[in-house]
């Protein structure tokens, strides 16, 4: 079977990582990126394509790049990408891990130093002998060694992005296959943690042979570790491993919601149904008196067997979820992405972000939402460029004329810093002439409890603050949430009114779900932000749902699944009035 063009883009682009890493020149870099996204957003017949040798016809692909596809198409292979594997030390895609360090900067490092593990890699940064590199610095030495401690207290583990970036083509390439019924990502990519480990696949087949050499054929994969009727477990050439689970169509509820997890959650729910007479595996439920197995077509079905309700994967950590789902709560209403009618947080080229305004505002009339906030950084962030107050008349001037162009409803804001002291970037007077303020902490971070927790206090019970931005502000693997009394802020943002946002960026993902249950308790709205720095991060949505899922956030506590006029009444300042009254 002819591989698919998306099996073909993931290796144009491991290929373009590993070019960058030799030193070889961006162009050259870019071409494999492009090409691969011609792929991906290919409408017309591939194989047909391939067939009549029209690759050259296509945006972005020339004659060397359509000879490398044209080979990867018919054998599943690449002799280009076998050979830049070969030349390149095998730890190099645990070296990517590291903040900071993109493909150059790894090569550089194999190159000039020698390294090509995270041992070594640590012993040169501990050593001083990294800042001292064209390119490299004390603060970027010091990001390293934080980068690889933290991958040492989670060895093995990367950004939920990174993993749905690798596992999603791969189940679209199974599902296109005549022996696959049915096939999903399971694991912790299901559940939507931050990080995950290994990536699990399930698949409903009757043909495991071809099913497992259709997998293995998938041009990412450097070694098939082991092969069999049920299991056949994969490595990536960056080190992923990947497992796929193959079971009768019959079984495929009870196996995907086995594979799914938690394990917390599956001792709970093993128990739950010894009381009731039954067992639970992968393979099914069934009576523990005379085995006789019980029709189990999907998930719901088998939480109603067990008298529950049905729990939605992101919430099932047995925290709290299975009490509430023997009382007969429903989760049918938590929030999803086409709830949500507007984008919240986001940046422009007044900033830190590299699309304009009017980029930005065509890119979400394209999705369809009703409004998007322009909240792009004030003056005190100066490393983010920092809007000065003399700059913000022009910026909504700008946005009025975007305005005349766009359906989208364009609300002016601001994400103001809170300083030291919990006062908010900006005059009074300048706060309350926005549509929006989203208040966040950008530097700092390492305050005490106290300092920090009445630095939130005091930002909180400032009139103009309306949305606490990316509130404990971690970047995870390289920054723990900081310091404060967290359920004490909560207590003061139940007063002020104010909402809490669960950020999408998936370098953030904060709220954690965790804290978002403690603030519904206190009955705080929120919004699901992307904290978009482009266009192009208007996808991070997907990300703050999954948190917001798992957190058990209902559609009606999501500001901006309401209209523009009511989200805007919402967060107004206190005390405000549109800009330009």
């Amino acid at each position: 079977m002819p591989t698919d063009r998306f099996a073909i883009a993931a290796a144009l682009r491991e290929m373009g990582r590993l070019l960058e890493a030799q030193g070889e020149l961006a162009f050259k870099v870019r071409a494999y990126e492009r090409g691969a996204k011609t792929l991906e957003s290919l409408t017309g017949d591939f194989d047909a394509i391939v067939a009549s040798n029209r690759l050259e016809t296509l945006e972005n692909i020339g004659p060397a790049l359509a000879k490398k596809i044209e080979e990867l198409h018919r054998t599943g292979r690449s002799t280009k990408l076998e050979q830049l594997r070969s030349q390149l030390p095998s730890g190099i895609h645990d070296l990517l891990r590291i903040p900071d360090l993109g493909p150059k900067r790894v090569g550089e490092l194999f190159r000039l130093l020698g390294v090509q593990t995270l041992a070594d890699l640590k012993t040169a940064a501990e050593a001083g002998k990294v800042r001292v590199l064209k390119g490299f610095s004390a603060k970027t030495e010091a990001t390293i060694l934080a980068g690889i401690d933290n991958l040492d207290r989670t060895p093995d583990r990367r950004l939920l992005l990174d993993a749905l970036d690798a596992g999603e083509p791969l189940v679209a390439h199974l599902r296109r296959h005549p022996a696959v019924e049915q096939a999903d990502l399971a694991g912790s990519a299901r559940r939507w943690r931050e990080t995950v480990g290994d990536l699990d696949i399930v698949v409903a087949t009757r043909d495991p042979k071809a099913t497992v050499e259709h997998f293995a054929a998938w041009p990412p994969v450097a070694d098939v570790e082991a092969r069999g009727d049920t299991l056949c477990t994969v490595r990536f050439g960056d080190g992923l491993q990947v497992d796929l689970r193959m079971v009768p169509p019959e079984d495929y509820a009870t196996a995907l919601h086995h594979f799914t997890g938690s394990k917390a959650h599956h001792v709970r729910l093993r128990g739950l149904a010894r009381e009731r007479g039954l067992t639970i595996s992968e393979w099914g439920v069934a009576r523990i008196d005379d085995g006789t197995k019980l029709p189990i077509d999907s998930e719901r079905a088998l939480y109603a067997a067990l008298g529950m309700s049905y729990v939605p994967p992101e919430m099932r950590e047995d925290e709290g979820e299975i009490e509430l789902a023997l009382a007969g709560t429903s989760f049918d209403d938590l929030v999803t992405a086409a709830d949500i009618r507007g984008m919240v947080h986001c940046h422009s080229t007044y900033s830190d972000g590299v699309n304009t305004i009017a980029d930005m505002a065509r890119a979400a009339d394209a999705l369809g939402v009703e409004y998007l906030t322009i909240t792009d950084h004030s003056p005190h962030a100066h490393y983010a460029r920092g809007v000065e107050i003399d700059r913000l008349e022009a910026q909504w001037d700008e946005i009025d004329a975007v305005q005349e162009e766009v359906k989208v409803r364009l609300l002016k804001g601001t994400e103001s810093d809170i300083l030291q002291d919990g006062s908010l970037d900006y005059p009074d007077a300048i706060l309350e002439r926005m549509d929006v303020v989203i208040a966040s902490v950008h530097e700092r971070h390492r305050m005490d409890e106290d300092a920090m927790t009445n630095r939130i206090k005091a930002a909180m019970r400032h009139p103009m603050f309306k949305i606490w931005g990316h509130a404990l502000g971690r970047l995870i693997g390289s920054r723990p949430p900081f310091a404060c009394r967290v359920e004490e802020v909560l207590d003061v943002i139940a007063e002020s009114r104010a909402a809490i946002e669960v950020n999408g960026d998936p370098h953030r993902l904060d709220l954690e779900p965790r804290w978002i249950r403690e603030a519904r308790k206190r009955n705080i709205p929120f919004t699901v932000s992307v904290d978009a720095h482009s266009a192009r991060a208007f996808g991070y949505l997907r990300y703050g749902i999954g948190t917001a899922r798992r957190g058990g956030l209902r559609r009606s506590e999501v500001l901006n699944t309401r209209s523009a006029d009511d989200f805007a009444a919402a967060v107004r300042p206190s005390g405000g009035r549109p800009v330009g009254t």
